[in-house]
């Protein structure tokens, strides 16, 4: 149609103007991400029996078998020389494994978010590798390499070094199981925050130490403190590699999950659930210093993460 012509001569359909939307069908709209009410509770619903009947029926069981017999025999329990003896090897293997995981983890995410170099896809898979492999079959390994008739036991033996069934076996072991955590924890951090805060320390005459001090460690801060709770209350909980590179030796290689085990086995469950709570009793401190710590510093958490 020219565009010339006189409004006179246009059909009348072309000058009406635009009706308005429905205004019941636009009620009917909602936004994209509003569910309807009843679709929300059946979901709340949903994850709140799950989170009920798999977390806190079983810790609640837990913590009511353990003072089932009263505080006394809970305390009791604990004072035995086996079980402290567990709590004591289970702290000081956590105190062992999870400094040495945050130093191979701050290294390996700093090589891999900061750097390009062959290999790089073969060291990430590597890192992912202990979340694939069975604790037993880490555990098996650490066996035939270190054992007495393994590939390294002779030689060990030979100077006077004992690895498996020993201290040494348990925390090579409890870093294996947790090597990721931290690593993978800082990984992404790393990579989303980039490296332009370090080069301009670096343009400035920063040395690289004083750079990783001054920049990258502030930076990291949170997602390391993450990490290193997450480390350690996995290092704490570790049974399938431990049980298999112990032996079992009471008031010697067994850690408290140990410990668990071969009270209940004797038909001590008083024993077993007290020293069974006071480890779940370790782990929800972690996750409540964890809770606290988001918080208290939640601002700067998410400041941190915008960056």
């Amino acid at each position: 149609m020219p565009d010339s012509m006189p409004a006179a001569l246009l059909p009348p359909s072309a000058t009406k103007p635009a009706a308005a939307p429905d205004i019941r069908a636009r009620k009917r709209l909602r936004a994209p991400t509003e569910d309807p009410p009843l679709f929300r509770a059946a979901a709340i619903a949903l994850a709140v029996f799950f989170l009920a009947l798999f977390l806190v029926l079983p810790l609640a069981v837990v913590f009511i078998e353990a003072f089932g017999k009263g505080a006394a025999a809970f305390l009791e329990a604990l004072r035995e020389e086996d079980a402290r003896a567990a709590v004591r090897l289970t702290l000081t293997v956590a105190a062992i494994a999870v400094p040495v995981n945050v130093v191979f983890g701050i290294a390996a995410a700093w090589c891999i978010a900061k750097f390009e170099f062959p290999g790089k896809s073969l060291l990430v898979s590597l890192i992912d590798l202990p979340f694939s492999v069975s604790p037993v079959v880490a555990g098996l390994v650490y066996v035939l390499l270190f054992g007495a008739q393994g590939l390294l036991g002779p030689t060990l033996q030979a100077y006077g070094i004992e690895v498996i069934f020993a201290v040494p076996g348990i925390v090579l072991a409890t870093i294996f199981v947790t090597l990721p955590f931290i690593a993978r924890e800082l990984i992404p951090l790393m990579e989303d925050q980039g490296t332009t805060d370090e080069e301009a320390a670096l343009s400035l005459g920063a040395g690289g130490f004083r750079t990783f001090l001054r920049i990258t460690l502030p930076n990291i801060r949170w997602g390391l403190l993450y990490g290193v709770l997450l480390c350690n209350a996995r290092a704490m909980g570790e049974f399938g590699a431990v049980s298999v590179v112990s032996g079992h030796i009471r008031g010697l290689t067994n850690t408290m999950p140990l410990q668990v085990e071969v009270l209940y086995n004797e038909y001590n469950a008083t024993a077993a659930f007290a020293v069974a709570s006071l480890l779940a009793g370790l782990a929800l401190v972690t996750l409540a210093l964890k809770s606290l710590l988001e918080w208290r510093y939640a601002d700067e958490i998410a400041g941190t993460h915008r960056r």
